[in-house]
C-alpha cells in the first residue's frame, strides 16, 4: 500500500471512529486537516453539528506510542494544570479526541517588546506551577546519558549544519561540565520542549501541549528553552525585568527556575546572564553583531531541523 493510500485508509478509519462516538454518519462529518508535525502524527479538526469543535489526533501505533502523552495529560489535568482535555482515547487504533485549543501558539503574540515580556512572565509563572503541581516521580529520569545525547545536537546541528563550524577542542570537557551542573540542580518535572511553539494561547491564558517527552530533570532546563529559544532574544536588562517580576517564594514550595538562578541574572555591565546549564557555551560561538542592546526581542534566523524534529501541531497535543 502506498503512503497516500495508507493515509486515506487511516483517515477513513478515524472518520468512522469519530462518527460512531458522536452518532453521526461518517460521510456527514466535517473533518479537516488541522496540522501535521515532524513525527507520524496528524491532527484533524472535527466540527460537530452544534458548531463545537474537537481535535482528532491520528497517531499510528506502529510508529507512535501515545501512552506517555495520555498518562501525563490525565495526571497534569488532575493536578490543575492547563492541558487539553482528552474526550476519548483508543490507543490500540491510535486515535485520540482532544479539546480544541485554537490556532494561536505563543510565538504569534510577540508583536512588540511589552507584549513579548508580558507573555514570557505568564509562561514563567506557568512553569513555576508545572514544577510545583506535577511531581516528577513517575517520569523517566533525565540522566547523564540523555543529557549528553541532547548536548551533542549542539556541535552536530548548530555548529556543523547551521554555522559550518568545526567542533572546538574543548567541547568534550565543556559538555561534561554542563552535565555535572545539570545533575547538581534540584530535580523537577521538565516539559523538555517548553518553548513558544508548545504553549497555546486560549482566552489570554496559556495551555501546555507536546509534553509526551517530559522527564524528571534539572530545574533550569525548561527556563532556558523558553528564554534562550527560537522566537525571542532578550538582552540583560530584559532578563533582569523578567526576574524582578516573579512573585515571592511561598514556604514549602520549590523555588521557581528564575528564583533558583537569581545569582546568574546579569548585573549592570554584564554581557551574559544565563542559568547554570547554559553558562560557559558563549565562547564557542562567534560574536553576534546583531545582538540586541535595547531590550527588544529579536527573531533569530531559522535553525535546521534536528533529529527530534520541529513540532507543528495545533489545537491539541
Amino acid at each position: 500500500m502506498t503512503d497516500a493510500a495508507l493515509d486515506a485508509s487511516r483517515r477513513e478509519r478515524l472518520a468512522r471512529w469519530a462518527a460512531a462516538r458522536h452518532a453521526l454518519a461518517p460521510d456527514a462529518l466535517d473533518l479537516r486537516l488541522a496540522a501535521g508535525d515532524a513525527s507520524f502524527r496528524r491532527y484533524f479538526r472535527l466540527v460537530l453539528p452544534d458548531d463545537t469543535t474537537r481535535i482528532l489526533m491520528d497517531a499510528p501505533p506502529e510508529q507512535e506510542d501515545s501512552q506517555p502523552f495520555v498518562a501525563i495529560a490525565r495526571r497534569w489535568e488532575a493536578a490543575g494544570l492547563p492541558v487539553p482535555h482528552l474526550h476519548a482515547v483508543d490507543l490500540e487504533a491510535g486515535f485520540i479526541e482532544l479539546e480544541d485549543l485554537g490556532d494561536t501558539p505563543l510565538q504569534c503574540c510577540f508583536d512588540d517588546e511589552g507584549e513579548a515580556l508580558a507573555w514570557h512572565e505568564r509562561a514563567i509563572a506557568l512553569l513555576h506551577e508545572l514544577q510545583n503541581r506535577a511531581g516528577p516521580d513517575d517520569l523517566p529520569r533525565f540522566d547523564a546519558a540523555l543529557l549528553e545525547r541532547e548536548l551533542e545536537l549542539f556541535p552536530e546541528w548548530c555548529l556543523g549544519e547551521w554555522l559550518g563550524l568545526a567542533t572546538p577542542p574543548g567541547w568534550t570537557a565543556l559538555r561534561q561540565a554542563l552535565v555535572a551542573q545539570a545533575l547538581a540542580q534540584p530535580m523537577v518535572t521538565v516539559h523538555r520542549d517548553f518553548d513558544a511553539m508548545n504553549l497555546m494561547v486560549r482566552d489570554a491564558s496559556l495551555v501546555l501541549i507536546d509534553f509526551q517527552d517530559a522527564v524528571a530533570g534539572p530545574i533550569s532546563y525548561d527556563l532556558i528553552s523558553l528564554l534562550r529559544g527560537r522566537y525571542c532574544r532578550f538582552d540583560a536588562g530584559a532578563l533582569r525585568r523578567l526576574g524582578r517580576g516573579l512573585p515571592p517564594l511561598r514556604r514549602g514550595r520549590r523555588p521557581s527556575p528564575l528564583e533558583h538562578h537569581r545569582g546568574h541574572l546579569p548585573g549592570p555591565g554584564q554581557r551574559h546572564g544565563r542559568p547554570a546549564l547554559a553558562q560557559g557555551a558563549g565562547h564557542l560561538l562567534p560574536p553576534d553583531p546583531a545582538r540586541p542592546q535595547d531590550g527588544l526581542p529579536r527573531t533569530p534566523a531559522p535553525l535546521p531541523r534536528s533529529p527530534r524534529g520541529e513540532p507543528g501541531r495545533r489545537g491539541g497535543a
